[in-house]
């Protein structure tokens, strides 16, 4: 097949590359790797119309000249006649999406003005016609230049003019010499004009694309899109506190009703205080806050599911390239609001090592919705519950600075890591955007069943167990006349051991005992915090008094400041370091994030905590 023409069939993903090169070459296929890549060739043998055969090779999909990828920079090879074992094609054949003409259209400029003979298949047409948008096939080749034929390549529409198109192009003079890098536009000076051309192009489309396309240039704005995500945001965790003191209260109305009627029914001993100080206080301490986390994932499920999430990685983009990163990283960074396991995991998707090592480093600086309860039972005890200026809500406020602290800290760490032990070149990226569609309340509901379920399979596992454990911990050996149970217990013992390196910072003796089982699971420290409260307690308080309540007799402020700021900072569970162990293959990377997120966590409480003193707070 060598001595034939070559045709490359090349384009954006999912612009049906495969399904036109299926549609012409049908079972006359070849498959296997590029020399030197483990990329996947494939190539197939065409009849023109006079007889003349040719070979045709599928390229992976791309979005622009300037790869970002193995697939990517095996497509650039070829066009460039740069592929080891690959000769110049001697035409392209260009597939175009029509139902996302203006963006398949970038990389289509990069590649006409290359100068190879092409011929555009202007694909999906049906599936236009579908949504309310109609091309002019004849206005788009006079923009372009080069012959345009709509296909629908599923369907086998298009195939003998796409034959005749090809026919005409293979042997036309080129205009310049492939590879020599004709004299390319930057990015917005090419975005601008395939816009245009698209416009040119479009004879009709429904309402609703041009209400897609208006929201868009404020949605994409570089001034205006970085405030509304802000606002976003911002409405986000006001929502948090606004919205769920009713539940919050109902659920600890009704843990306390709980630990009455197990004291009431249990004699006075170990048994009542495993039941009442152990699993009710503990775990019912960490499940009162389920419905801010539900709130929480209600907005970005609803975002996710109306198209904005995307256009909020495009907008990040500009912003992680100043600090070494991409918009690649936003989604595993995304996902670790939620946790930083599936975050770590998501990085597969990136292709530079070093890239995807920062984003592991950086993704347990996320805020994931395991702090949440910290955050929470920390600003409802120090934290007024009022209003400032406009109706804004002073604990939502706070909560929305402690997730912009991460963010900040996260953005500050890629900086230096990139700088220093990941050091590399930030490369750019392309995604599509998907339209708008108003979120289906089923998805919603769905989604939210499935992390009520996670939540309360971690309460009824890891936090159960380890408040068990501390539990015995503190309640063994039983404290002798005039001790408590903190000073007597081997959990007590411990705690004052760790108290010695902590008390700089404005930690006291509960807080040293509650941070080795957060260890386990963020939450935990809650659980931590209400059973070694509980456990010196009489039985008269138990069940009258909150954690709350507890917490501000007890901390001062600047201490429940500096707490917060350990946990913007430290490191996740143990499920995070083994998943980074695992994604990074060996314990050098693990240590290493353990050892800069703990420096972080004692710096920034002890700056917080004397800075706090210092201002008399």
């Amino acid at each position: 097949m060598s001595g034939f023409p070559l045709v490359a069939v090349v384009g954006n993903p999912n612009a049906g590359k495969s399904a036109l090169f299926n549609m012409l070459t049908g079972a006359r296929q070849k498959v296997g790797n590029y020399p030197g890549v483990t990329v996947e060739r494939k190539s197939g043998r065409l009849a023109l119309p006079d007889g003349r055969p040719i070979e045709i090779v599928d390229l992976p999909g791309a979005y622009s000249l300037d790869p970002s990828s193995p697939d990517e920079e095996v497509t650039r090879d070829v066009l460039l006649g740069r592929q080891q074992g690959e000769r110049l094609p001697d035409a392209l054949l260009l597939v175009l999406d029509a139902t996302n003409l203006d963006n398949h259209l970038r990389f289509a400029l990069q590649l006409i003005a290359l100068g190879l003979p092409t011929v555009v298949a202007l694909n999906m047409v049906d599936l236009a016609r579908r949504d309310g948008l109609e091309i002019d096939p004849q206005v788009l080749e006079r923009e372009l230049g080069v012959p345009v034929v709509a296909t629908v390549a599923v369907r086998r529409r298009g195939t003998d003019e796409l034959k005749e198109a090809l026919s005409e192009a293979i042997g036309a003079a080129r205009r310049i010499r492939a590879g020599d890098g004709a004299a390319q536009e930057d990015f917005a000076a090419i975005q601008r004009r395939a816009r245009a051309i698209a416009r040119l192009a479009t004879v009709s489309e429904k309402s609703g694309r041009r209400t897609s396309h208006f929201i868009d240039t404020v949605a994409l704005h570089p001034v205006a899109g970085p405030i509304v995500f802000t606002l976003v945001m911002f409405l986000m965790f006001q929502a948090v506190f606004a919205w769920s003191q009713a539940p919050v209260a109902w659920i600890e109305a009704g843990v306390a009703a709980l630990q009455g009627a197990a004291a009431s029914v249990t004699p006075a001993g170990l048994v009542r205080s495993l039941v009442v100080d152990g699993v009710l206080a503990g775990v019912g301490a960490v499940v009162a806050f389920l419905p801010q986390i539900l709130i929480l994932f209600l907005f970005i499920l609803m975002l996710e599911a109306s198209g904005y999430m995307v256009r909020a990685a495009f907008l990040m983009d500009r912003l992680m390239a100043r600090v070494g990163l991409s918009g690649h990283a936003f989604i595993p960074l995304l996902s670790s609001f939620a946790c930083a396991v599936p975050g770590i995991m998501a990085t597969r998707t990136i292709e530079d090592p070093k890239h995807r090592l920062t984003t592991i480093l950086i993704a347990p600086l996320m805020t994931c919705s395991a702090r949440l309860p910290v955050y929470a039972i920390i600003i409802g005890a120090f934290i007024p519950a009022r209003t400032i200026g406009g109706g804004i809500g002073l604990q939502g406020l706070v909560l929305f600075g402690l997730y912009a602290l991460g963010i900040v800290g996260a953005l500050v760490a890629a900086l230096a890591l990139r700088f220093t032990v990941t050091k590399g070149a930030p490369r750019g990226f392309m995604l599509e955007m998907p339209k708008y569609q108003l979120p289906h309340v089923r998805d919603i509901v769905l989604g939210l069943w499935t992390r009520t379920l996670i939540f309360l399979k971690r309460a009824g596992s890891i936090i159960l167990v380890s408040t068990i454990i501390l539990w015995a911990l503190l309640s063994f050996p039983q404290p002798r006349p005039g001790e408590t149970a903190l000073q007597s217990s081997i959990a007590g013992r411990i705690a004052s051991g760790l108290e010695v390196v902590v008390r700089p910072i404005g930690f006291n003796h509960e807080i040293a005992l509650a941070l080795i089982p957060a260890m386990a699971a963020r939450e935990v420290a809650v659980s931590s915090l209400a059973t070694a409260y509980s456990v010196q307690e009489s039985d008269e308080t138990k069940t009258d008094t909150t954690l709350i309540e507890r917490l501000r007799g007890r901390w001062s402020l600047p201490t429940a400041l500096a707490f917060l700021a350990w946990f913007v900072f430290a490191p996740q569970c143990l499920s995070t370091i083994a998943v980074t162990r695992r994604e990074t293959n060996g314990w050098k990377w693990p240590a290493f994030m353990l050892g800069y997120l703990f420096t972080l966590a004692y710096g920034a409480a002890g700056a917080t905590y004397w800075g706090a003193r210092a201002l008399g707070l």
